[in-house]
């Protein structure tokens, strides 16, 4: 085909994607680092911890999740605020929570000032968790959506990564300063944060519900690619928000505006449409941590002690290896997300991880139970090969694709507090599982407690299997028609769907 029968009307390519979309998510998805990082650094920082405050397994556990618990505070208050002050200062509000707590944790002098350093911390990841993939799905085209809203994902496993080698390379310091400087170094990301938002655009979605159509209008020009598919997205956005032509020129704000009355249409009067989306969406949210992610990825160097892995510096090695696997096969969702789809690549992920989860539990298992110079070989290889095939499962489709997913559902005027909610779920489940794994452990065997959450997994299948529906490639606009069906067209693919004659940002008509 030549380049002229490449061209849409506008004088534009085809199927172009739109940097600015890209650049612009790509910034708002920093923040995601810090959550990451986070997580990575502290798997290590604890053995540090441990040695210096003298700390025991419960407190270990406490700090491992206490994260998770204040994210609560920082979700369930982010959507409110995201509305009312709008997407992009309320990524710079994260940024600026969360650098006050990685200051307060790398001077802490003591364990009750560490914790309360990660409590402050864990505000800000809440904060983080919900907005970023939020702003991804609501500035991003309906061909390119899946792929942005993913990279929250893959930056939480590159902040993972960055942690794993930062405990590596710092774990030579005296241990006064170890474990602080590991901690304190997560002050970077929020910095970098803070200047790059300068150059993000507010959500033209949120400029719309603020009866800011014009604003909207220019930011659709940076983000489409002709003044044309601009306007037509701008007429979706509107009718989605339940303006009129009259009414967004004149300034009105759109019903809902500010977030009132939304709890009330979550949870006191949803319709059979949203009934649906909240069960899909929350319940993404549910099942991610059950799958036994956090347990792998925060306990990692137990489980490789465990697997005959002996020294503290052999155990650093070997966990920056699982976030390479994580941050590599993350990149891989990204890019088959917008092509295979997201039910696919989501069952076929849970069907690696509940694979994996089993092996793993086999092999834990036999190493367990066999004497310490007598460890079957293959068992250990096994345990530790698994772990990498279960990362590499997890981030290929349930990591990256829970957020996509669950922030692309929900109704524009529901979608800020929804996500909060969603968010809520998922950290709620975060910490239940990094807060209990080593007593679980203790009480059923660490393979046991990998062959528990193989079970899980098998749930987390047939939920996602069975209320679901595909997503792909649908403008945000028209997803709860897909949700307006009934449970039985769940099982249905997008292609049985109506075909809509809108075009998208790049000027091809949406399926």
């Amino acid at each position: 085909m030549g380049e002229d029968e490449q061209r849409n009307g506008h004088g534009r390519k085809e199927g172009m994607k739109n940097k600015y979309a890209v650049a612009f998510s790509i910034i708002g998805s920093i923040i995601s680092i810090l959550m990451g990082y986070d997580t990575g650094v502290m798997s290590g920082a604890m053995l540090f911890i441990k040695e210096d405050l003298k700390t025991n397994d419960t407190q270990v556990q406490v700090l491992a999740g206490i994260l998770n618990l204040c994210a609560l505070v920082g979700s369930l208050t982010a959507g409110r605020v995201s509305d009312w002050v709008g997407r992009r200062r309320t990524i710079s509000l994260a940024a600026l929570i969360f650098l006050a707590g990685s200051v307060l944790m790398g001077l802490a002098p003591n364990f009750a000032t560490l914790l309360a350093g990660r409590c402050v911390a864990g505000v800000g990841v809440g904060y983080a968790l919900m907005i970023a993939p939020v702003y991804a799905a609501e500035i991003a085209s309906a061909e390119i959506r899946g792929s942005l809203t993913s990279l929250p994902e893959i930056c939480i496993s590159f902040g993972i990564l960055i942690g794993y080698v930062a405990n590596y390379l710092l774990a030579k310091l005296p241990l006064v300063y170890g474990w602080r400087t590991m901690l304190g170094l997560g002050a970077i990301p929020s910095v970098a944060l803070a200047v790059g938002v300068l150059a993000m655009p507010e959500s033209p979605r949120w400029l719309v519900m603020q009866g800011r159509a014009e604003e909207a209008l220019a930011v659709l020009r940076h983000v489409c690619d002709s003044a044309g598919d601009a306007d037509a997205r701008l007429a979706e956005i509107k009718t989605a928000a339940g303006l009129t032509d009259e009414a967004a020129t004149a300034g009105v704000p759109a019903p809902g505006n500010g977030g009132k009355g939304v709890w009330k249409e979550l949870f006191l009067h949803p319709t059979p449409p949203v009934q649906r989306i909240l069960v899909a969406a929350f319940g993404v949210h549910f099942f991610q941590h059950l799958t036994g992610i956090e347990a792998v990825v925060l306990y990692s160097p137990r489980i490789f002690k465990a697997a005959g892995i002996a020294t503290r510096n052999e155990v650093l090695a070997a966990t920056i290896g699982v976030g390479v696997t994580k941050t590599v096969f993350i990149m891989t969702a990204i890019l088959l997300v917008d092509r295979v789809g997201r039910r696919p690549l989501y069952l076929s992920s849970l069907a690696g991880i509940i694979a994996s989860l089993a092996c793993l539990g086999f092999g834990l298992t036999v190493i367990e139970r066999s004497a310490q110079h007598q460890r079957p070989t293959w068992a250990v290889a096994l345990a530790i090969a698994t772990v990498f095939t279960f990362i590499a499962s997890f981030s290929v489709g349930v990591g990256p694709i829970t957020w996509a997913y669950s922030s692309e559902v929900y109704p524009l005027r529901l979608r800020a507090q929804s996500a909060s909610v969603g968010v809520a779920i998922n950290r709620v489940m975060n910490a239940a599982v990094s807060m209990t794994f080593v007593t679980l452990y203790k009480a059923v065997t660490i393979g046991g407690a990998f062959f528990l959450f193989a079970g899980l997994a098998v749930l987390a299948a047939a939920f996602f299997y069975f209320l679901c529906p595909e997503t792909q490639g649908r403008p945000l606009e028209e997803i709860e028609e897909v949700f307006s069906r009934g449970w039985r067209a769940r099982r249905r693919s997008s292609v049985e769907l109506p075909v809509s004659n809108v075009q998208d940002c790049n000027g091809k008509a949406r399926p």
